[in-house]
């Protein structure tokens, strides 16, 4: 039997990279899902691709008025909610002497509140239905340790870490399992254009830091979408309704703990 077996789960920003490879996965193992994105052409592209297990739905993790309609939307179409991914989330780096106030708050209200008022109403959703759910918060190796060029980005993913930690104590007496996986250096789309940051601020040729960071990771590459959603099902399923409020490192050995 596959694991998601007649499962409904909504992923944010799933249009593309992570967030699809997710969409792919849980499909195959017989989940319908709502690939939820600002870009709702390109989610409506990424359920074609992925077929009749799959279908859009739009939503912009910064106005409440999406999160809701978004949430009501699946309701409709599956009758409920019983997987949430927050995936949705934006990348900036700048020295501490260059950080603006329009990066800090852009990231904040996407990374930190965009995962806080989803997971809300994803829990409001699954306690009235009364069938608990699973909701994976994606955290990040950056929000384990702070680092110099980093340092909005490193402190929304602590913050998802510590809300993961919150929500799952909190959401447990609901039959709600709450979890989060930090994926380590992911290669895609996602990392060019934090390649193109690095050599801005360090003065690198393009493509460098990329090379460098993939030779330092202990499995000998970066990742890929592919290697984080086997952990994705798992905290999906049944297997890991035991688990509470924890953060897991898939990371390729960057990171222990």
């Amino acid at each position: 039997m596959k694991r998601l077996e007649g499962k409904s789960a909504l992923i944010t920003g799933a249009a593309r990279g992570i967030g699809k490879a997710f969409a792919e996965r849980y499909v195959a193992e017989g989940a319908t899902v709502a690939i939820a994105d600002i870009n709702l052409a390109g989610a409506e592209a990424a359920a074609a691709d992925i077929g009749s297990g799959a279908y859009a739905v739009s939503l912009d993790v910064t106005d409440q008025s999406s999160i809701d309609n978004a949430i009501a939307a699946v309701e409709e179409k599956a009758g409920g909610i019983d997987i949430l991914i927050n995936n949705a989330a934006l990348f900036d780096l700048a020295p501490i002497v260059d950080i603006t106030r329009d990066s800090y708050q852009r990231l904040f209200d996407i990374n930190v509140a965009g995962t806080l008022f989803t997971m809300q109403a994803a829990a409001r959703s699954m306690i009235k239905r009364g069938k608990g759910g699973k909701i994976i918060n994606m955290a990040s190796q950056a929000g384990r340790r702070g680092e110099a060029l980093v340092g909005i980005y490193c402190a929304t993913k602590a913050a998802v870490i510590s809300l993961t930690q919150s929500a799952g104590l909190n959401l447990i007496e609901h039959g709600i399992n709450v979890n989060a996986i930090a994926p380590g250096v992911v290669d895609g789309e996602h990392w060019d254009g934090v390649d193109a940051l690095f050599a801005k601020f360090e003065g690198l040729k393009p493509g460098e830091k990329k090379a460098a960071v993939g030779a330092s990771v202990p499995f000998g590459r970066m990742g890929t979408a592919d290697d984080l959603t086997g952990m994705a099902v798992f905290l999906a399923s049944s297997d890991a309704d035991y688990i509470v409020a924890q953060t897991y490192n898939v990371d390729g050995g960057n990171w222990m703990s």
